[in-house]
């Protein structure tokens, strides 16, 4: 399992070191503005650039551009680029052998499944002796057909809790293509959250598509998104500033409060009005406090209807 794991990683930095090299082969004199000709070029230059989204390929040029006006020079290769990739907490059961895992429906309840893990008892295991079997029972969600066969998870540990990525296989009944002559096709994305198109089969068997296809948009509420952390920036930026001018305010506000209180008679004395005027920028920072966490909360419920697919954006185009 963690040799799995290790080799996930090593070809994803092989994919991208081969991207970068490809785009530093083909950089062009003014990487920002390519011409189509310079387009075709670095494509070419790339692992499968045909169908590489052009984001992509941006998103690499900015981050080579920003190397070069740190260091005044072009990256060797991505490992300069990038520090020591993250290795993902998880387990990847679905490279383990049934010596190591196991995974099947209870009988009596449909609606839940039982995975037993071989785990070690100790840090360092040198026997047999030294693993036991860990008995993890797993809800199914209503998603997941009767029939279905289950296959090992990926355990994700969050917390105090373990999730399970669970895939399944299921049979469909077979589509008759006898006399249909249109299909549709959708794909479920990363770049792009959902597209779509549309194809016909003419009768000498060639397949043309229909239209340009269509995708969903969601362009409003990221537009929203986009507006709430530039409001949320300056807010922070904000209270960084009310931290700079008296860093007791990151602390507490209430023990600001009361420095407050016990100096009034002395900062009178002295002249300054130093009470007054630190009793406003804690006020002030109390405001912008509470104005930030307002913000945070209608940030998080976007986000979560985004995930729920009620975000909002124009509908799906044809």
């Amino acid at each position: 399992m963690a040799q799995e794991q290790a080799g996930r990683i090593l070809r994803g930095a092989t994919h991208r070191a081969k991207l970068v090299g490809g785009i530093l082969a083909s950089r062009p004199a003014d990487p920002g503005k390519r011409t189509g000709a310079e387009w075709d070029a670095v494509r070419a230059a790339v692992p499968d650039g045909r169908f590489l989204p052009s984001s992509v390929i941006k998103a690499r040029t900015r981050q080579i551009t920003a190397f070069i006006d740190k260091h005044g020079r072009l990256p060797e290769d991505v490992f300069e680029l990038e520090g020591v990739p993250n290795a993902a907490r998880l387990l990847s059961l679905a490279a383990a052998d049934a010596q190591q895992a196991t995974l099947r429906r209870v009988e009596d309840e449909g609606g839940r499944a039982l995975l037993r893990v071989q785990l070690p008892t100790r840090p360092d295991p040198r026997s047999y002796a030294d693993w036991t079997w860990v008995a993890c029972p797993l809800a199914l969600p209503p998603t997941v057909p009767a029939g279905a066969v289950l296959h090992l998870p990926t355990l994700r540990p969050q917390g105090a809790r373990v999730r399970a990525d669970l895939a399944f296989t299921h049979a469909v009944p077979a589509i008759q293509s006898k006399g249909r002559t249109t299909a549709l096709g959708v794909d479920w994305g990363v770049n792009t959250l959902l597209s779509a198109g549309a194809c016909k089969l003419h009768e000498d068997g060639a397949v043309a598509g229909l239209g340009a296809g269509g995708m969903f948009r969601a362009a409003g509420v990221l537009g929203k998104q986009h507006r709430l952390r530039r409001q949320s920036e300056r807010l922070q930026a904000r209270l960084d500033q009310h931290q700079r001018l008296d860093p007791r305010l990151g602390d507490d506000t209430g023990g600001y409060r009361d420095a407050c209180d016990t100096g009034d008679g002395q900062a009178a004395a002295n002249g300054g009005g130093r009470t007054t005027e630190t009793g406003h920028l804690a006020a002030r920072y109390t405001r912008l406090t509470a104005a930030e966490r307002r913000l945070s909360a209608r940030r998080t419920h976007l986000r979560a209807t985004v995930i729920r697919g009620r975000g909002g954006g124009s509908p799906p185009v044809a």
